[in-house]
């Protein structure tokens, strides 16, 4: 028998009291309260259309009262019972006021269907749930010319007390784009992000964990080399610390642009931080390893594939396989490569710091300040990532590796 939900009263919405967790309190026909961590009441509306589970906000309390709330319900539903979707309609109805009502969510959404597509999906996906989420309920319906620098530090304050300060500073950035954007377009004056510097606390920056000593980075290969798990992300274990790239862009690399026979691997600018276009010049292990894995995965679309071939690799498979064999995360990431390639090569192959950068695709210019292609010091490069592989085959054989005066 389904459990009685007793409806809200105006004194009990007035009472609820933040937990440690977001708690919802029903008060039938889809109509809850969501009470946030950091005191925020929220009014929304859940219900089912063609088959899915969708909600929609009615707004927060106690600016949208009990009332309110349950005549919007009310409303809500007779257009579910004439097969109108809600959600949809609102949206359909805030593109059309486009022209009328310049609100900082109609704004916000026009910004980012313009750059959209110049973003990776990723990334596009993590900045339209940060807004939906965090900033919309609160700002969104007001004329983005009307608000003020408190109004958004407000937003920004309950993310902060939620102990998220990372987010805050990068809502408030995202938050710039878009006021930004409205000045430029003329639906604004100026952006009020600018007056919140130094209203929020500083981010304390930690450091990826990276392996540096050679010994025990043997102990890290010779562990790799007895991983018990997938066959493929024992391949990209491998992998990583003979080119180390970002893990973006290892778990993403595709077959079609790995070559082989030149070994090398082409990552095409849209993939990497720079959106310039990287060359990874290819060891023979390297080699080794793509050819034993193609004859696995060569046939799809990824090198390193997930559970299925036409996603690649989670971002988490290579974090979990380090912790599955014992090497905590104060100790080794996956971005960790990165740092041990960059420490070993400079401090003892002592390799020229320009190759090593320009290999680690960071931006390096020559003297007359203009930037490196693609294949700048190839040559150069292929011995170091060479001699590299050389020295990891050494420390994992256990071998007293002497360190390198110079690259010949």
């Amino acid at each position: 028998m389904p459990k009685r939900i007793i409806p809200l009263t105006d004194l009990k919405v007035q009472r609820a009291k933040p937990q440690d967790k977001p708690i919802s309190l029903f008060d039938g026909g889809g109509l809850y309260l969501y009470v946030t961590p950091s005191g925020g009441k929220l009014w929304r509306f859940k219900y089912r259309f063609a088959g899915k589970e969708r909600k929609i906000s009615f707004g927060s309390y106690p600016e949208i009262s009990l009332l309110n709330a349950r005549q919007r319900r009310d409303d809500a539903r007779r257009l579910l019972a004439n097969n109108v979707d809600p959600g949809a309609l609102r949206k359909a109805q805030k593109q059309a006021k486009i022209e009328d009502i310049e609100t900082f969510e109609v704004i916000a959404r026009e910004w980012f269907n313009k750059f959209k597509p110049t973003w990776e999906e990723s990334h596009s996906s993590r900045v339209l749930s940060r807004l939906e989420k965090n900033v919309f309920p609160y700002i969104g319906e007001k004329p983005i010319a009307q608000i003020k620098a408190p109004e958004l530090l407000g937003v920004l304050r309950r993310l902060e007390a939620r102990g998220i300060l990372h987010s805050a500073h990068n809502i408030r950035g995202i938050c710039g784009q878009i006021f930004r954007y409205a000045v430029a377009t003329g639906r604004a004056e100026r952006d009020p992000s600018a007056d919140l510097r130094g209203a929020l606390p500083p981010v304390k920056t930690i450091n990826r964990a990276a392996i540096t000593d050679p010994l025990r980075v043997g102990e890290l290969l010779r562990a790799i080399d007895c991983y018990k798990g997938s066959f493929v992300v024992q391949c990209a274990l491998k992998f990583a610390p003979l080119v180390f790239v970002r893990p973006g862009e290892l778990r993403k690399a595709e077959w079609p642009e790995i070559d082989l026979e030149k070994a090398e691997w082409n990552i095409p600018a849209h993939k990497m931080k720079m959106k310039q276009p990287h060359l990874v010049p290819l060891s023979k292990q390297a080699i080794e390893i793509l050819t034993e894995l193609k004859k696995l995965t060569g046939e799809g679309q990824y090198v390193f594939p997930g559970r299925t071939s036409a996603r690649p690799m989670s971002d988490n498979a290579i974090l979990a396989a380090l912790r599955n064999m014992g090497f905590e995360k104060t100790e080794m990431s996956g971005h960790g490569f990165r740092a041990m390639a960059r420490t070993i090569l400079d401090e003892v192959l002592q390799v020229r710091p320009d190759l090593i950068e320009h290999q680690l695709a960071h931006a390096v210019r020559d003297p007359l300040g203009r930037a490196y292609n693609r294949t700048q010091h190839l040559n150069e490069r292929r011995k170091m990532m060479q001699t590299w592989a050389d020295y990891l085959d050494g420390l994992k054989e256990g071998a007293r590796v002497l360190p390198f005066k110079a690259m010949k």
